[in-house]
């Protein structure tokens, strides 16, 4: 299969403002996961490597197959881009190469590196080394097609609130589990057993990959390519769910037919101008709001089903 790089090079004081922004409208037009090229990213402490390059400018990647509409995709890509100018001054251009799906599934890997994410979870690269300190805990992550590697806001807050709110032998869903990356976290963390959800057969693949290499057992979990809720038939004590803000809107809809009463769900996905909507919709739906936490424009919310 033939895929598109898409890169869009920006210019702005807020380097990690703009690449957030412009990663959400990639993901607005279903890429995904991004790669962000960054002068000041650091690798995570630990890391064997000693001699990355940094790149010449900044940007966002993301990666198109060549029969998803690209004409169409580019054309929404560029208005928005205009947009982000015209509001928010963020000067850029896009930057388009064709690549086969090897080079694709290679070409991305040089810009992960192992990372800190929460208080003591780590997530690393397959590809990497990584020296563990004492006490923390390491996700082995492949994300092939799937991304999810942690590097995001929205992943790193949820494994963060998993970390606080899961309890040892609690069950573990995660909805939309792209990578599988919150699962492994969650059975790391304590989970007794953990299912996730996803509406791409080709992440189911990946997250069953992934947690066979945590050395997670198939008695452990369960992925399953669904949308939303659809095909879950049982109660969680803990569920998860990164997505985006409207779809988090939609699954407040059924979320009492997946959570256990005295449970917790954690959202993230969100960006700021939305979190008052969703906290309204949360305490509609049943939810006494415990804890809110931002990260760089993106917000991730925890509450426990007190209704319903």
């Amino acid at each position: 299969m033939q895929w598109t790089e898409v890169k869009v090079i920006f210019d702005f004081d807020d380097k990690a403002f703009a690449a957030d922004i412009i990663s959400n409208i990639f993901y607005d037009l279903g890429v995904k996961g991004v790669v962000v090229e960054s002068q000041t990213i650091e690798p995570a402490d630990g890391w064997a490597g000693d001699d990355l390059e940094m790149p010449d400018e900044e940007a966002v990647i993301g990666y198109f197959p060549e029969h998803g509409g690209m004409e169409q995709k580019l054309d929404m890509l560029g208005k928005e881009l205009k947009r982000l100018e015209k509001e928010n001054g963020i000067i850029s251009r896009i930057v388009c190469k064709a690549v086969d799906e090897e080079d694709w599934a290679e070409s991305w890997k040089e810009h992960f590196w192992p990372e800190k994410v929460g208080k003591s979870v780590v997530v690393k690269p397959t590809w990497r080394e990584y020296v563990a300190s004492e006490g923390e805990v390491v996700l082995e992550i492949d994300p092939g097609m799937a991304f999810g590697t942690g590097a995001h806001p929205t992943t790193a807050l949820c494994i963060r609130m998993i970390e606080t709110y899961l309890k040892p032998g609690d069950s573990f869903l995660d909805i939309g589990t792209g990578s599988g990356i919150l699962m492994i976290a969650a059975a790391k963390l304590g989970a007794e057993t953990v299912w996730g959800v996803d509406t791409d057969e080709v992440a189911v693949k990946i997250a069953q990959k992934n947690l066979l290499l945590n050395r997670i057992g198939t008695e452990r979990f369960r992925v399953m390519n669904s949308d939303l809720t659809d095909a879950v038939e049982r109660r969680f004590d803990l569920v998860a769910a990164n997505i985006l803000s409207g779809v988090i809107l939609v699954l407040l809809d059924t979320i009492e037919k997946v959570l256990a009463k005295g449970g917790v769900f954690i959202c993230s996905g969100i960006i700021e101008r939305n979190r008052d909507t969703v906290v309204r919709g949360m305490r509609d739906s049943g939810f006494e709001i415990m804890d809110i936490q931002t990260r760089e424009e993106w917000v991730a919310i925890a509450g426990v089903r007190v209704k319903g």
